[in-house]
Order: C-alpha cells, then sequence, then structure tokens
C-alpha cells in the first residue's frame, strides 16, 4: 500500500511539472482572436482572425441585416476553385449584400481559399501550404461569430461549385453545427474515378496536389470526405442542390465578363462545360439521395452555365429551403 501511494504521488508530481513547465500551457491554451475589424458601411464588417490551426490571420467579410431583432442565424457563403484573395466573390460578384440586406441572419464569408475545398489538408503542398479549413470554420470561426455579432449558434452553410461539395462535406462532419446545406453547381461526392478526377483537376488549377489534400488516389481519407457515403448524418437537414446542364442560353451571350479572360466565346464554352460536368455530378448525388430517402429541393435548370447569372438566382432560389431551420 505505501509503495502504492509514493508511486502515484510520484506521478501526481510529474504530471504537475510537466504541465507547469514554461511554454506548455501556453501552447494548450492557445485560441483564435479576433485581432482586427473594419467596419465598411453599415451592413458590412471585415475581420482578421488570428487563427492556430490555419498558422496566421485570416480575413472574413461579415454582412449583418439592415433592420435586425434579437440574435441572428449565420449563414456561411464559400467561394468557387477561383476564390478572391482579398474579398469573397459572393460580395464582388454574387451580389450578396443586396440579396442579404433585409434578411434577419449574419452572413460570413472568408476569403482566400481558392483551390482549397475548404477543408483540412493531409500534408504541406508548394503551392498551397497546408490549410486546415475545416478546423477554422468550424472550431474556431463560429464563438467568434455569436459573440461579435449575436449569433445563436444556428447555421447554415451554402456554397457554389468547388464550395458546393465543400458545404455537404462541412456539413456531413460536423453535423451537429448546420441545419441547412445548399450546393449551387457544386459536385458533393468525390469517390470513383470520374469525380476523384474532377476534384483534382480543380485543385490542379490552383496549382496544388489534391494527394496532398486527402492523400493517394482512392484512399480511405477522400471515402471520409464523400457525404454520398455518410448519408444518415445529412438526414433531417435542409438540404438544396441546384446545377445547370451546361446549355447555352440568351442570358450567357449578354452576360458580364472579363476580358482578360479570354473571348467571349471562349469563355462561355469554358463555362458550358464545366456546368455539363457540375450536372451530372449533382443529378448523381440527388439520385443518391432519393434512393436512401433523404430529403433534399432542387433547382436543376435545362438552361445554364457555370456563371455568376445563375447562382445569383440559384440563391434566391434555395433561400427558402436553408432559412427553414434558423
Amino acid at each position: 500500500m505505501r509503495k502504492s501511494y509514493r508511486w502515484s504521488a510520484l506521478v501526481a508530481a510529474m504530471l504537475i511539472g510537466v504541465l507547469a513547465a514554461p511554454g506548455v500551457a501556453h501552447a494548450d491554451t492557445k485560441v483564435a482572436e479576433i485581432s482586427k475589424a473594419s467596419k465598411l458601411s453599415p451592413l458590412r464588417t471585415d475581420i482578421w482572425v488570428d487563427s492556430p490551426s490555419m498558422g496566421g490571420k485570416v480575413k472574413v467579410s461579415v454582412l449583418t441585416p439592415q433592420f435586425s431583432s434579437g440574435p441572428r442565424s449565420t449563414v456561411y457563403l464559400l467561394d468557387g476553385a477561383d476564390a478572391g484573395e482579398d474579398v469573397s466573390d459572393w460580395i464582388t460578384k454574387g451580389k450578396a449584400g443586396k440579396f442579404f440586406a433585409d434578411k434577419n441572419v449574419n452572413v460570413v464569408l472568408p476569403t482566400g481559399g481558392a483551390g482549397s475545398f475548404y477543408t483540412n489538408w493531409v500534408q504541406h503542398d508548394p503551392a498551397l501550404g497546408k490549410p486546415q479549413w475545416e478546423t477554422f470554420l468550424t472550431k474556431e470561426l463560429p464563438p467568434l461569430i455569436d459573440e461579435r455579432f449575436d449569433g445563436t449558434g444556428r447555421n447554415a452553410v451554402v456554397g457554389l461549385s468547388m464550395g458546393g461539395q465543400s458545404a455537404f462535406t462541412l456539413a456531413m462532419r460536423q453535423p451537429a453545427l448546420y441545419s441547412g446545406i445548399a450546393s449551387l453547381s457544386g459536385c458533393p461526392p468525390v469517390s470513383g474515378p470520374v469525380n476523384e478526377s474532377y476534384v483534382r483537376t480543380t485543385v490542379a488549377r490552383s496549382g496544388g496536389d489534391a494527394t496532398n489534400m486527402w492523400g493517394p488516389f482512392g484512399s480511405a481519407n477522400w471515402a471520409a470526405h464523400d457525404p454520398s457515403k455518410h448519408l444518415d448524418r445529412l438526414r433531417g437537414k435542409d438540404i438544396f442542390i441546384a446545377a445547370g446542364s451546361g446549355a447555352i442560353g440568351p442570358r450567357d451571350l449578354t452576360a458580364p465578363y472579363d476580358p482578360e479572360d479570354g473571348p467571349r466565346e471562349a469563355v462561355t464554352a469554358a463555362g458550358s462545360a464545366l456546368e455539363l460536368g457540375a450536372w451530372r455530378c449533382s443529378l448523381e448525388f440527388a439520385a443518391t439521395l432519393r434512393a436512401n430517402n433523404v430529403a433534399f429541393t432542387d433547382g436543376f435548370r435545362l438552361i445554364g452555365t457555370h456563371s455568376w447569372i445563375y447562382w445569383e438566382q440559384d440563391l434566391r432560389k434555395a433561400w427558402p429551403t436553408i432559412s427553414r431551420g434558423l
């Protein structure tokens, strides 16, 4: 009995010594915090978050409503693969500020996620580093938003293209965090040669290698990020899926575009091909949901390319569904 007591006391003393050692407690208690905030308009505030997981500052725009009453739920809007470095494309191209001005929600728009799939990368990539977006978006950022912007803890996540896949994966991996999910021209399933190649090509456009993101081709970590393989985690949520067929419509012929991207005909053709891929993949995912009795609302269009003129329209159609649980 005495030897046992002495051994327990020795172990306890050693643990106390380790916990009291310089730097140990500090490392364990390092948390994300807002280091700077800039109010750009009555309805928009940009914040810079010191993120331990991301290894530095992450800029995030937050839209607040024109008329608000009491605590508000929050909508997270994710960009596509060409995400803006300084401000979300949803603000500069998607007119999110105008759409949400009369909605009693906070809208959170992270910047700098190009080619990342807003996920935790498993190893360092020469082009994209080793981002830990899942940890940042689901663990570090929500409590900061709720505290500073009077959030209720109720959330929805919406993404376009690359961000559409990310929205479903984040919700599948952190099901308690989100009540609503929407993918606009995305490809939620990532398993299988066609879908994985789609993801790898998207990452490669930003100079990255998706092996550094989720591991070798067909590995278990890809399945771990595939919503179609974890459908029970999506059951009961307010789900919206939209995509166009890739067919070029009248609006494509007059839509604004950046001449630096090339001739309008080439830009439109590329948008048509991209949307056709998203259409195929989204239909595949919708069929999987339906076969497994997971309820959803769809916004599939017979006309439409991979373009903001359609995503603005899709966001309006998605809102009645994703707002239901907020």
